[in-house]
């Protein structure tokens, strides 16, 4: 069964949109109907390729088995929890936790290396996700940058695509070949065992190193050579790491899966030794003064021409340090700031991974043992500003100027905290001091723009976005910012133009396409503008704006089917907005189909019931249906809420009088007459120049007196 966008699967889950898919089902994600709110999740559609009995019962079996280790696997808070699995219709559905965020393939680009300390700290995580995978005799079989999620919401990684649900569909395809099995995996990251059908835990290792290789060279692993006399990958000569670290992705990515890793436990405590040492040796200056003596062996540092051996004892790494000698001083000052820079270190490749409250504890830890050191001052005005700290963030870069006035990063910094706290005019000043000493950043000048158009200093900012656009000419974001300040100086061809730049860099914009189509709007361009908001929808078909907009602009040009076509699509995405069923009425109104205009305007005065024109326009559609007395209280209302509408109270008399007409001759309601009269006198009231009022008037009163006039019967004389 092929599922369709807005089915139901299982009775609960409604199908929003499709994730993914391979040769074994399609991903979608949906909403769970029994739960308030949008309450989201991720449905895996899997497809047994033969549907005979043998095989369904096999393939249920199996089913149920993964389901159950992926329930279990679902308790570690890095691994999406199942929330159900069933068979519907000879298909198999698994329903999982949804996490919002973006797979590595964002952070790991080709071309692009990141630091060893980073590369080290994004495969320890995903090691103690995969120490727990493998401790439940889990082999993942596709671990790869595109099934590793950075969760939006704390920044953790998250393992996702199991081989395991994998499995169950490639063990149902091969039901009657049970010695055969399929192999798993994506080219470059899956090793040979594993590509011959017997995978190992080693052979999750083996693709988490390539993740490592990749990390630090920036070449995708299927593009690395490999020795044609041992098979093994030759890659150190692309990347910049030490001999050790590079000898632990060596040891994880062997050929053969005996000389690797046996556990993702050894792995990581492979990587965890990095860098460990048990003694250290400091070079001092000498020092006439006498050393003590020490039981331990002694370490003997290097000293000046003519002078005495000094010798000091160091022990590093284990909880404590031991120092001897008159040395000590200089040795804790420089430990210090050896420890000061290790936690800025550390900061800023938390930083990167956006992990932000643990780069802001290593931040704060570095200023704790240096307090001058004002990169680690900077990068905890960095991370409190991402974790929307912004009054603690200004304090933060206030101590870097305090430190050094030439920050100009920290001028930055201190600019985008003020803004977020409102504060224009100090940040346009802070932006100012950072121009002085790096005029050519592009973004403090965009920044600056910015807040000149929330002052509506819109000359002003479209000066600032000049300098950005004079540096980097290609940047779409600015040439739409200029463009939405022209559109606020009515100045709508400039406007235009800007806009044009800005979809030339950046053609899937759906917002440049809506205010460029807003522009064309003011200049009466509305064919250009519908055009315009049909690219708007294109790139985001749920932009009610849009649709609303492109409905009035085909109306304007008398389009009325592709205009109603447009406000149905208004009313399917925001069904209780009254402007939309107010003009939708309008359109069918002008196609004659009065009934459904009537239809359209009752959801208009349900939404927004003190709109006299919906009112007036509602009785309007009744009196063409001759409905009349149902159109006099839609006019009653229109006026009760804008007495002056003098058009109401005229089509009023003209629905009374009509009224009148409709009646036998001989029943003749006097006072439906007068009250015509009555209502084209309010007319005259609130318009003396309205002749047709005037001539109804004069009309209905001769009417009403000739109704007046005594019978006379003929004499029978």
């Amino acid at each position: 069964m092929t599922v369709a966008i807005g089915q139901i699967i299982g009775g609960r889950y409604k199908i929003i949109r499709q994730l993914g898919q391979g040769g074994f089902g399609t991903t979608f994600v949906a909403k769970d109907q029994h739960l308030p709110g949008d309450e989201y999740c991720v449905v895996k559609q899997l497809k047994p390729q033969a549907t005979d009995s043998l095989t369904l019962q096999i393939a249920r079996r199996l089913f149920e088995t993964e389901a159950k280790i992926l329930n279990q696997l679902g308790t570690h808070d890095q691994i999406p929890q199942l929330y159900a699995y069933f068979e519907e219709d000879e298909e198999f559905y698994l329903v999982q936790e949804f996490i919002e965020g973006n797979d590595l393939s964002h952070e790991l680009i080709p071309a692009n290396p990141i630091t060893q300390l980073r590369t080290i700290f994004l495969l320890q995580e995903i090691l103690k996700i995969l120490e727990y995978v493998h401790q439940n005799n889990v082999i993942h079989r596709d671990i790869n940058p595109h099934n590793i999620i950075r969760r939006k919401s704390d920044g953790k990684l998250v393992l996702i695509d199991f081989g395991a649900v994998k499995q169950i569909s490639s063990q149902i395809v091969q039901a009657k070949q049970t010695s055969f099995t399929v192999a798993i995996g994506t080219p470059g990251y899956q090793p040979g065992e594993q590509a011959n059908g017997n995978p190992r835990l080693s052979s999750d290792i083996y693709a988490v190193g390539m993740i490592g290789i990749m990390a630090v060279t920036g070449i995708p692993p299927y593009k690395i050579p490999h020795d044609p006399d041992n098979s093994e990958i030759i890659w150190q000569n692309r990347a910049t790491v030490t001999a050790e670290f590079a000898k632990v992705l060596d040891k994880m990515t062997r050929y053969d899966f005996r000389d690797r890793y046996l556990s993702a436990k050894a792995a990581l405590q492979a990587l965890q030794d990095i860098g460990k040492t048990t003694t250290a040796t400091v070079v001092l200056p000498p020092t006439p003064s006498p050393v003590a003596q020490s039981k331990q062996s002694p370490v003997t540092l290097p000293q000046s021409k003519g002078s005495k051996p000094i010798i000091y004892k160091i022990l590093i790494g284990i909880g404590a340090i031991s120092i001897i000698g008159v040395g000590s001083v200089a040795i804790a000052n420089w430990l210090t700031s050896t420890n000061a820079t290790n936690s800025y270190q550390r900061g800023e490749t938390l930083f990167e991974l956006k992990r932000y409250q643990d780069a802001l504890d290593s931040y704060n830890r570095a200023v704790e043992l240096r307090p001058e050191y004002t990169e680690a001052w900077e990068g905890q005005g960095d991370a409190l500003l991402k974790l929307n700290r912004s009054k603690d963030a200004l304090d933060s870069y206030e101590k870097v100027i305090q430190l050094q006035r030439d920050y100009p990063t920290a001028w930055k910094g201190r600019g985008i905290a003020l803004d977020r706290l409102e504060q224009y005019e100090e940040a346009i000043n802070a932006f100012d001091e950072a121009l002085k000493l790096q005029p050519e950043d592009g973004e403090v000048w965009e920044n600056r723009g910015n807040i000149q158009i929330k002052l509506k200093r819109f000359s002003a900012a479209i000066a600032s976005f000049d300098k950005v656009l004079a540096i980097k000419p290609d940047y779409a974001p600015v040439w739409y910012q200029r463009g939405w300040a022209f559109q606020n100086l009515r100045q709508y061809e400039e406007a235009i133009e800007s806009y044009d730049k800005s979809v030339k860099y950046k053609p899937d914009s759906a917002q440049t396409w809506y205010q460029r189509a807003n522009c064309l709007i003011n200049l009466q361009k509305y064919q250009d503008a519908a055009a315009s908001y049909q690219k708007a929808v294109q790139f985001q078909p749920n932009l009610y704006e849009a649709w609303y907009s492109q409905g009035n602009a085909l109306r304007n040009i008398g389009q009325y089917e592709q205009s109603l076509e447009a406000f149905n699509k208004a009313v399917k995405l925001k069904p209780k907005t009254a402007e939309a069923w107010f003009n939708r009425g309008g359109v069918l109104h002008q196609l004659q189909r009065y009934e459904d205009a009537v239809t359209s305007y009752n959801k208009a005065v349900q939404y927004n019931p003190d709109s006299s024109q919906a009112w007036y326009n509602r009785g309007n559609a009744l009196y063409i249906l001759k409905k009349y007395q149902d159109a006099i209280a839609s006019y009653k209302k229109a006026v009760a809420l804008k007495p002056d509408h003098y058009q109401a109270w005229y089509s009023m008399g003209n629905a009374y009088v009509n009224l009148q007409q409709d009646r036998d001759a001989i029943a003749v309601d006097f006072t439906l007459y007068e009250a015509a009269i009555a209502a084209y006198d309010k007319v005259l009231r609130y318009k003396p120049d309205y002749r047709e009022a005037q001539a109804a008037k004069e009309q209905t009163q001769r009417q009403l007196a000739l109704v007046k006039q005594p019978l006379i019967f003929p004499s029978k004389n």
